[in-house]
């Protein structure tokens, strides 16, 4: 999904995520939910910017699965200390339990199918320590997208200007972005271009997929990090 703009994410999303916001939001979860955990698999890790802070503000081991190669090796450069493996988040088996587990950036979005859903909820409940708490950080219900809004961002670096600029369209309970990236350089201009398919999720569908892996909610928080939301989960 991201294997020609890897490279530019963090230019791009530094213009509109605070990291460190997001990391004292993770850390107070963490307090009440599960004050003892010391180690923390980070599921769609993208560069490994929260995984960074965890390390880093917190103390924890963290290690992260992504299915984008690019995002794996950029995430395996910042934090050395931790173990990076590129899976889908829907099929992954590692030999670790962890105290926590993250899925951010509304990233399971990605699975776009209840069954999907359901599988990954089963890979995380399958990966978590009794105690443990799983924070996931859903994609727009189907009431809250509004497709065909068009949207943009502009990042500056030396000698490199990037625009881009994404519609949006929903078909069948998929909501479509449709990314448009212009490159801006010494040699001239370049046109990147990418789809993202996230499906849209009623609370009730959330909440049977994950009940169906092995998950229940503890704790629902309708602003979570971004405004998004945020669910608690635990092993049932």
């Amino acid at each position: 999904m991201f294997s020609e703009t890897a490279k530019y994410y963090d230019l791009i999303y530094d213009q509109f995520r605070d990291y460190s916001r997001d990391v004292d939001l993770i850390l107070a979860f963490v307090r009440r939910f599960a004050p003892n955990a010391g180690t923390v698999l980070d599921v769609g890790c993208g560069t490994g910017r929260h995984a960074q802070g965890l390390i880093q503000e917190g103390g924890y081991r963290v290690d992260g699965v992504d299915i984008e190669p690019a995002f794996v090796e950029i995430a395996r450069e910042r934090c050395p200390t931790g173990q990076f493996t590129v899976a889908d988040m829907s099929d992954f088996h590692l030999d670790r339990k962890y105290d926590l587990l993250l899925c951010l950036f509304s990233s399971i979005g990605y699975v776009k199918t209840r069954e999907r859903l359901q599988a990954t909820s089963q890979c995380l409940a399958d990966h978590l320590t009794p105690k443990g708490i799983a924070l996931v950080e859903p994609w727009f219900t189907p009431d809250a997208f509004l497709p065909g809004r068009v949207h943009h961002i502009v990042a500056e670096a030396k000698d490199l200007t990037i625009v881009r600029m994404n519609s949006s369209v929903v078909r069948d309970g998929i909501s479509f972005l449709n990314f448009h990236y212009l490159l801006g350089g010494e040699d001239g201009v370049e046109h990147l271009q990418e789809t993202h398919e996230l499906g849209l999720f009623t609370p009730e569908e959330m909440r049977e997929g994950f009940e169906g892996g092995g998950l229940v909610v503890a704790e629902y928080d309708p602003e979570g990090l971004v405004g998004r939301g945020m669910y608690v989960l635990r092993r049932a």
